[in-house]
C-alpha cells in the first residue's frame, strides 16, 4: 500500500487500522526525496534480510539500528545509500531526536469538550498520533474528526477514568495499537454541585474523589509503567490541576480537595520519574472560556458572600501551554504552570 503512488514502503496487512493510518499519515508527512521508506516487524531472521543493502544504514524515527529494536516490535526504518547511521541521524534531524512529535503517542483524558478537546486538536497539529478518551463516544468522535481533517491520526477510546479495568483496557490498546505512549495529558476531572460543607453528601465526596483523583493515578500509575518499559524508555505525564489546586472557591470542598491532592501526586511522580527519564508537570487553569465556565459571564459567588461575574480568556491559550509544556526535551520540565485570565480575583484578596 503507497500513500504516494510508488511502492516506497508495505504496511503488514496483519496490523490494527489505527496503527496502519498512524504510519502511512507519517511517512506523507516525512518522505523525502529519492529516499527509500519501509515499514516492517522486526523478527529473527528478518532483520538481516533487510538491514543490509550495499553500504545502507537502516534506522528508525527513534534513531536505532533495525537490530536495535526488540524482536516483534513495528519499526519504520529508512534506507539511504553510503551514508553512516552517524551521518544519517545528523542529516535529518526528525529520525535521530528520540523524542520527535511526530510519529510519537498521546493520550488526553476527558477529550471530548472543552480543555481537553481543545488541547488534544492543537497537538495534534504539532504531529502527535493523538488518542481521546473520554465517558461518552458521542463526543468524542467530532473531536477526532476535526484531527483526521488535517492529516494526523485520532484513535477514539472510550473510559471512565475512575474504573480501574477501563483504564487498563485503554493502556492495553494504545500499547497494541502505537506500540508506546509519549505524552499523557491528564485532563478529566468535574465539581459537585456547590454546597455549603456541613451539606455535602458523601456521594458527591466519593464521585468527586474517585475522578479528579482517583482517575488521575490510576492513568498516571498505567502510563508510567509504559513509559517506563517501552524503547527508548521516558516520556510525559501533564496534570491539569486547576486555579483551585492553591486558592478554593466558596462551597467547593471536594473539588479544591481533589486539586490539591493532584499538586502532591504530580510532585510524587515528578520524583520517581527521574530515573527513568519520566518528566511530570501540572498546569493550573483559571477561567478558561468553556462550558463549564459560562455561568462565569452572568456571576459566581465570590469569597465575601457576593455574586458577581468574572473574566474569561481564550481556552486556546490554555492550548498553547500545553503545547509548550509538551514540546520540551525530557531534560528539561515544566514542574508547574499556572495560566490563568489576568483580570480574574485571585491574586490579592479578591
Amino acid at each position: 500500500e503507497s500513500a504516494l503512488g510508488t511502492d516506497l514502503y508495505v504496511v503488514p496487512a496483519n496490523w490494527p487500522e489505527p496503527r496502519r493510518e498512524h504510519w502511512r499519515a507519517l511517512l506523507r508527512a516525512r518522505a523525502i526525496e529519492n529516499q527509500a521508506y519501509v515499514v516492517g516487524v522486526n523478527r529473527v531472521g528478518a532483520a538481516k534480510d533487510i538491514s543490509h543493502r550495499g553500504d545502507s544504514a537502516i534506522i528508525d524515527p527513534l534513531g536505532r539500528t533495525l537490530a536495535e529494536a526488540s524482536v516483534g516490535e513495528a519499526v519504520l526504518v529508512a534506507e539511504v545509500s553510503s551514508e553512516s547511521v552517524a551521518s544519517v541521524r545528523s542529516e535529518f534531524p526528525f529520525l535521530a531526536d528520540r523524542r520527535s512529535r511526530t510519529g510519537a503517542a498521546a493520550l488526553v483524558t476527558g477529550a471530548g469538550s472543552g480543555i481537553g478537546r481543545t488541547c488534544a486538536v492543537a497537538l495534534a497539529r504539532e504531529g502527535y498520533a493523538m488518542v481521546l478518551a473520554g465517558r461518552d463516544r458521542q463526543r468524542l468522535g467530532p473531536a477526532a474528526d476535526e484531527i483526521r481533517s488535517s492529516g494526523p491520526s485520532a484513535t477514539v477510546i472510550q473510559c471512565d477514568v475512575k474504573e480501574e479495568d477501563q483504564v487498563r483496557e485503554l493502556f492495553g490498546q494504545i500499547k497494541s495499537v502505537y506500540g508506546r505512549l509519549d505524552l499523557l495529558f491528564n485532563n478529566a476531572g468535574i465539581s459537585a454541585p456547590s454546597a455549603p460543607l456541613e451539606q455535602v453528601t458523601l456521594t458527591d465526596w466519593s464521585v468527586v474523589v474517585a475522578t479528579n483523583l482517583t482517575g488521575v493515578f490510576l492513568c498516571t500509575r498505567e502510563a508510567f509503567a509504559l513509559m517506563k518499559e517501552q524503547s527508548p524508555a521516558g516520556g510525559r505525564i501533564i496534570n491539569n490541576g486547576s486555579i483551585a489546586a492553591h486558592s478554593p472557591r466558596p462551597n467547593s470542598i471536594a473539588y479544591t480537595a481533589t486539586k490539591h491532592a493532584v499538586t502532591g501526586l504530580t510532585k510524587a511522580t515528578s520524583l520517581e520519574g527521574r530515573r527513568y527519564g519520566i518528566a511530570c508537570g501540572q498546569i493550573d487553569i483559571g477561567n478558561a472560556a468553556t462550558d463549564m465556565t459560562r455561568s462565569m459571564v452572568e456571576g459566581v459567588q465570590q469569597a465575601d458572600g457576593s455574586t458577581r461575574p468574572e473574566p474569561t480568556m481564550d481556552v486556546m491559550d490554555v492550548a498553547r501551554a500545553v503545547v509548550f509544556m509538551a514540546s520540551l526535551p525530557l531534560e528539561a520540565n515544566v514542574q508547574f504552570m499556572t495560566v490563568m485570565a489576568t483580570t480574574m480575583p485571585l491574586i490579592g484578596r479578591g
